[in-house]
């Protein structure tokens, strides 16, 4: 009997994306006499639109910084897939050192959600990890009212795996953003009156909510304007039919560029080993010691075979020179 595979990867963060993984991994299954279905997945963070097959559109929007900038996103039928990161990104802002923490705006990310609107979208999926501002959502909150919105006839789907609420955005994840202590007492603050003008127009208090916190308390002004908040990998798996294709199983291979503890915590890999009992492979560029996986997960670790530097520059080839052999022992 031919042996079915699920191919589910997270992305190898800035060297192999999950699409990759899973054209490369496809082509050794069929090439050994087996046949693989490619689910590539995310949690919410970057990748999340690759999962999904990469963009399609693209759109000029406010960047995080003021400026202009070309947001690629997806849209499929009428459903859309949203990477806040890709208009509102610390990565966009310049990274740490050169993101203005105070100005950094989400403004972007609400004017992608409604040209999504405008283009056809009733079902949004927002993935809001990666960002670079710490301004409550107001301003991507306020560019969707102008817009008309919030649409009665819209799901607006935010892809989250962050608890954080909304006020203490400012202190677990401004620093990361170029904040100084200062800045976060006021950033803080700020979050603080922009809580009770949602409370004020909406009737909500989004700090009662885990993960209104998130992308700086943009995770809060969606909620406030009726988005149901989801765990990244579970909507991303809802949405890529995972859970069916993983019923027809007989092995399944995931992955990622790095397993450490939180990778069994609500991340892709950890939700894959979850969710099956079959034969699981997991192929990582680099696995930390002390990660203990179940029975029935068999690890790869490129770099423990093939040395850091070439698993990080060339994950491509070392699964190629790898994998085959792994496949001949099941």
């Amino acid at each position: 009997m031919m042996t079915h595979f699920v191919i589910a990867p997270d992305k190898f963060k800035g060297t192999l994306s999950g699409q990759d993984f899973c054209t490369i991994v496809q082509a050794i299954v069929e090439d050994q006499g087996g046949n693989a279905v490619a689910v590539p997945l995310a949690d919410g963070g970057d990748g999340t639109l690759d999962a999904f097959g990469g963009p399609n559109r693209y759109t000029d929007v406010t960047g995080p910084q003021g400026e202009r900038v070309t947001c690629p996103w997806r849209l499929d039928g009428d459903h859309a897939i949203i990477e806040t990161a890709l208009c509102s990104g610390l990565v966009l802002a310049g990274g740490t050192e050169a993101n203005d923490a105070m100005t950094a705006t989400s403004k972007g990310s609400g004017e992608i959600i409604a040209e999504a609107v405008k283009q056809g979208a009733k079902t949004i999926v927002v993935g809001i990890g990666g960002s670079a501002m710490t301004d409550g959502g107001e301003p991507a909150l306020r560019a969707i009212q102008a817009a008309g919105g919030p649409w009665p006839d819209v799901d607006l789907l935010v892809a989250c795996d962050v608890q954080t609420r909304f006020v203490q955005a400012a202190e677990v994840f401004a620093p990361q953003k170029g904040a100084t202590p200062e800045q976060v007492e006021l950033l803080t603050q700020r979050l603080e009156k922009i809580r009770q003008t949602y409370r004020d127009e909406f009737g909500l208090d989004v700090q009662d909510t885990p993960g209104s916190g998130a992308a700086g308390g943009l995770g809060g002004a969606l909620l406030a304007l009726g988005a149901q908040f989801r765990p990244g990998i579970d909507l991303v798996a809802e949405q890529q039919g995972f859970y069916d294709h993983l019923n027809t199983a007989d092995v399944v291979i995931t992955g990622e560029g790095r397993l450490d503890a939180t990778s069994l915590a609500g991340k892709v890999v950890g939700s894959v080993i979850e969710h099956t009992s079959e034969p699981v492979i997991v192929i990582v560029g680099q696995a930390d010691a002390d990660v203990v996986l179940p029975d029935h997960v068999t690890l790869v670790d490129l770099s423990a075979i093939h040395g850091l530097d070439q698993a990080m520059h060339d994950p491509a080839g070392c699964i190629r020179a790898t994998l085959p052999g792994i496949l001949q022992t099941l």
